[in-house]
């Protein structure tokens, strides 16, 4: 077999399905690696997304990995972890636009009481819905690549002030804030950074104290740049008005145990479970891309990748060494 598809969904395997090539052979399956418990690689190539444990017995026999992601912080985890050399690709543009709508999607649902209104349907009360509007809100932006850009230009669009949040100023016509400056005025703040081994757990309990009381908080970037038992913190001492997160702090364990049914001891899984059971907390399965243009974006993406891997050894999308 040429490449092995991993965390392959209906949507996402049948696109792929329809750009693939009639000489590649292609295996597919929705489930992890350790869902699949495979003890050996399928493939030469072997795609992932974010939520599989590749075992580091296998470094020595694929011959690359490719992730269908914009990140590839998981990648590079391995890569240390295990020693591996292997050429390992991902995917950097196919769902900026995607992610940004989602988190604008989670604003304005948390903002307005989304939940709790569809919740008194039931018996047609207004009592404790109202909510508030975007316009003339301070929107604060913190990480301002792909996806941080199309938020700048959603929150301007939508009458909101909007401060970047960035060490690197990729985008010279924004005029950037210091983290302090912006967080301590936001009335929304949105994770949209890249995740690094300097900026894991950026989000913590004392820098979400910096914001004003009444702050909604949104992560669409990386689950490892909040802290999940100080969000949990925050919103039960009413610090936090909202959490709208995609992304979770041991998203491998949390989504297996989902999946399955099956209890974890981790506190972090344990404290995301606690805030799932808050009205005013929106929490969706890493599903933020899912979109069918982002689908048929990142499926066109994932099949050239594998036919230039196939043909040439190397990927047109590398993960920098």
């Amino acid at each position: 077999m040429d490449v092995f598809f991993y965390e392959a969904f209906e949507e996402e395997a049948a696109r792929i399905k329809s750009y693939l090539p009639s000489n590649i052979n292609a295996g597919f399956t929705w489930k992890t690696i350790q869902e699949y418990g495979q003890q050996q690689p399928p493939a030469r190539l072997i795609s992932i997304r974010t939520q599989s444990a590749i075992p580091h017995a296998w470094k020595d026999q694929m011959g690359a990995i490719l992730s269908r992601s914009t990140g590839y912080d998981h990648l590079k985890r391995y890569q240390k972890a295990s020693g591996s050399t292997l050429p390992m690709g991902y995917l950097p543009l196919y769902c900026h636009r995607a992610v940004a709508e989602q988190a604008l999607l989670m604003m304005l649902s948390l903002a307005r009481k989304l939940p709790s209104q569809m919740k008194n349907f039931d018996h047609f009360h207004r009592d404790g819905l109202t909510g508030g509007e975007l316009m003339g809100k301070t929107l604060a932006v913190v990480g301002v690549g792909n996806i941080g850009s199309q938020l700048v230009e959603i929150g301007h669009g939508l009458g909101m002030k909007v401060l970047p949040v960035d060490i690197d100023h990729k985008f010279p016509e924004l005029s950037y804030a210091e983290p302090e400056e912006a967080l301590s005025q936001a009335h929304f703040v949105v994770c949209a950074m890249n995740l690094t081994e300097e900026n894991e757990g950026y989000f913590d309990y004392q820098t979400l104290k910096q914001t004003p009381e009444g702050v909604f908080f949104i992560n669409v970037s990386r689950g490892e740049l909040s802290v999940s038992e100080d969000l949990l913190a925050l919103i039960e001492e009413g610090h936090l008005a909202g959490i709208g997160m995609d992304v979770y702090e041991e998203e491998k364990e949390l989504a297996v145990s989902l999946r399955e049914g099956m209890p974890s001891d981790s506190p972090k899984v344990a404290a995301v479970m606690k805030l799932a059971k808050h009205p005013q907390v929106i929490l969706t399965p890493h599903n933020a891309f899912n979109t069918t243009e982002g689908v048929d974006r990142k499926s066109k993406q994932s099949v050239e990748q594998t036919i230039q891997f196939t043909e040439k050894g190397e990927f047109v999308w590398k993960v920098p060494g």
